[in-house]
């Protein structure tokens, strides 16, 4: 196969450079040879089925959610929503905006919320999740559990912005909780 290639290339190369002067040459089209590696598979690859997006948020669980809340609006300027109870994920939330993504602050409704567990362990607090959104999640949930990819919970549930969610586990991200959210 080699000596085929080397063989194509020169009788190209010999083609392109015969007759004419060097002006002449220098406007000849370029030939092109086609070069085939072995190295490739000969299947194709399959398009993914779901692709990730931005990033929607990154989520900070705060001992105190009106103390926090007053430092992203009162000292940083930012845009801060008012707290609102999601009983349903045991949790507060404020959002920051931050333009291109938010801030979501999480606070404990009652001892048994995972975020009080965290800040047993993280008295002052501290980055909980990142949040990136994705174009499928049903396909993400499906393709991650093909990975060995391990999961908070067998099927996307609805988060805090009314959106199929499912959370990653750290242990399988680099040490970061990570959560989908469907775009």
């Amino acid at each position: 196969m080699a000596h085929v290639l080397k063989a194509a290339a020169a009788a190209a190369a010999a083609a392109a450079w015969s007759g004419g002067g060097l002006f002449s040459r220098l406007q000849s089209p370029v030939p092109t040879v086609r070069a085939f590696s072995t190295s490739q598979p000969s299947h194709q690859v399959a398009e993914p089925v779901w692709n990730l997006g931005r990033l929607n948020h990154v989520a900070v669980a705060v001992p105190d959610l009106a103390k926090a809340q007053a430092f992203y609006k009162n000292v940083l300027g930012a845009q801060v929503s008012e707290a609102v109870p999601l009983p349903e994920h045991g949790v507060s939330v404020v959002f920051v905006n931050l333009g291109n993504t938010k801030i979501e602050l999480l606070h404990p409704l009652g001892s048994d919320s995972p975020i009080a567990g965290f800040l047993q362990k993280n008295k002052a607090g501290g980055m909980h999740h990142v949040c990136i959104e994705v174009d499928n999640i049903n396909a993400a949930v499906m393709d991650l559990k093909e990975k060995k990819i391990r999961s908070l919970s067998d099927e996307a549930k609805i988060g805090a912005h009314g959106k199929p969610v499912i959370f990653l586990h750290p242990k399988d991200c680099g040490g970061v909780l990570v959560e989908l959210e469907q775009a």
